[in-house]
């Protein structure tokens, strides 16, 4: 009865006396979870490598348990602390403690990770996960891409199924692996360089970095030009070839898998969500090693160079030839990226490391920034109607990888599109009104159709500031 009573009594307790002991006891939670979980599992570098050469059997599977946990595990940092407690930590880990599996779900991304042994039949890109006591008998379908929000790009990925609770018979292993495996697909927007970093390559970081290359990756819908452009990048992942399901149809066994990848951002990493703690310049750094680049920060005693990305079918700088002899004459050694040049992007990598400043029109080609030593300044020129995205895909980033960033803004006179609608039209004078009637209208009318005619006396001022930035004064003229 007394505790009926007390129960009764909670219950009075003011609703705003519970709110604002909220934060106080979350901050609590956060100091003791972070001497449990990170105070008591600080794991070296190399700790996986001993691991796996000369532990035991059962610390090996519980040392990838432990590895495993921190890809559902969610969210340290503040703001999402107290959402984590009560809607992940409840659960995911819960789960991934009491069956050896879980899932993490978001806006973004679906990715599930088991710390138990699986079996993948690459014929049907099905992950078999034999019973374990408590485990759901549920099956589940994921979309082994790191944005699932994009319907187009849905439609371009193979689902994987995942298979748990009590399979009998389970299909034969064929080969057996003693590393985990990670499963992501290379197709959605591969063929772009933005969303070949944003969506894969930073994700496959994020997910994949803290195993220390102790893991094989299977990639279904395989690309081989994808595959191929990014070979440095996946051997500094993983000591093993990738499988290609396609060419090889088979059963393989694994001590534990990921299926997905986890997506921050564009071009981005949130540091207190990764379990390592990495962050864009440990992405950098890692290119650096990848592509053995020799430069991290800019050298004030060489003369600087800058670096034009030069585009052929839209957003073209129309008159590119009279931009690049002021640029000279500000004291730059001038490159001129033409496509020829970025293909090979093994050779390209290098080129750009070698830069102080990397200029360009809005798009793909401004992602070879993160090859730039740290401190160098990104200049973005920005055309009419495309402020937000450009904003959103570089210019927010920028500071993340240790970059100045600038933008030149376009003029209506500087814009091809007034010559094909008028200074008057409100494609000039009110883009808003164009652009908010949704994205297929601002492609074709500000991506698709729009050139530059540069204000060279204006975007010298730019270049002067860009120039300060790197701590060096412009010419006298």
């Amino acid at each position: 009865m007394s505790r009926f009573s007390d129960c009764r009594k909670m219950e009075k307790v003011p609703r705003s006396l519970v709110l604002g002991a909220t934060p106080f006891f979350c901050l609590l939670l956060l100091a003791l979870l972070y001497t449990v979980e990170i105070g008591s599992h600080v794991v070296p570098s190399n700790q996986w490598k001993k691991t796996h050469s000369g532990a035991t059997q059962i610390e090996h599977q519980d040392h990838l348990h432990f590895l495993m946990k921190r890809l559902v595990k969610g969210f340290f940092f503040f703001f999402y602390f107290c959402i984590f407690i009560i809607q992940h930590y409840g659960g995911n880990q819960t789960q991934l403690e009491a069956t050896g599996f879980a899932c993490h779900y978001d806006f973004h991304t679906e990715l599930c990770v088991s710390s138990r042994p699986v079996r993948i039949d690459t014929l049907t890109m099905t992950v078999h996960i034999p019973f374990n006591h408590g485990m759901p008998q549920a099956n589940r379908i994921i979309l082994p891409y790191a944005k699932k929000e994009d319907e187009w790009i849905r439609r371009t990925v193979s689902l994987v199924q995942i298979l748990q609770g009590n399979i009998s018979p389970l299909p034969p292993c064929e080969y057996t692996h003693n590393d985990p495996a990670v499963v992501f697909s290379s197709g959605g927007a591969t063929g772009n360089i933005f969303h070949e970093f944003s969506d894969i390559i930073i994700p496959l970081f994020i997910t994949s970095r803290h195993f220390q290359s102790r893991l094989r990756f299977i990639v279904p819908d395989f690309a081989i030009r994808f595959m191929s452009k990014y070979k440095k990048i996946f051997s500094h992942l993983s000591s093993y070839e990738v499988i290609n399901p396609a060419a090889n149809v088979s059963v393989h066994c694994f001590p534990g898998a990921v299926v997905g990848l986890h997506y921050h951002d564009n071009l981005a990493i949130k540091t207190m969500e990764v379990p390592e703690g990495y962050s864009m310049l440990d992405f950098k750094q890692f290119l650096r090693e990848s592509y053995n680049l020799k430069i991290r920060d800019l050298s004030k005693t060489e003369k600087p160079t800058l670096i034009l990305i030069s585009r052929k079918n839209k957003r073209v700088f129309m008159n590119e030839d009279e931009m690049v002899t002021m640029i000279k004459a500000l004291g730059f050694r001038v490159i001129v990226a033409q496509p020829d040049l970025t293909a090979n992007m093994d050779n390209f990598a290098e080129i750009v490391n070698s830069c102080s400043i990397l200029v360009g029109a809005h798009g793909a080609g401004l992602t070879n920034a993160v090859f730039l030593p740290e401190g160098a300044v990104l200049v973005q020129v920005v055309g009419l109607g495309i402020e937000w995205i450009a904003n959103t895909a570089f210019g927010i980033p920028a500071p993340g990888m240790g970059l100045n960033y600038i933008e030149y803004k376009i003029e209506p006179e500087e814009s091809s599109l007034i010559s094909l609608y008028g200074k008057d039209h409100p494609v000039i004078v009110d883009p808003g009104s164009i652009t908010s009637k949704g994205y297929e209208i601002l492609r074709d009318v500000y991506l698709e159709k729009q050139n530059f005619n540069i204000d060279v006396a204006r975007f010298r001022k730019t270049l002067v500031n860009a120039l300060g930035l790197l701590g060096r004064s412009a010419p006298l003229v």
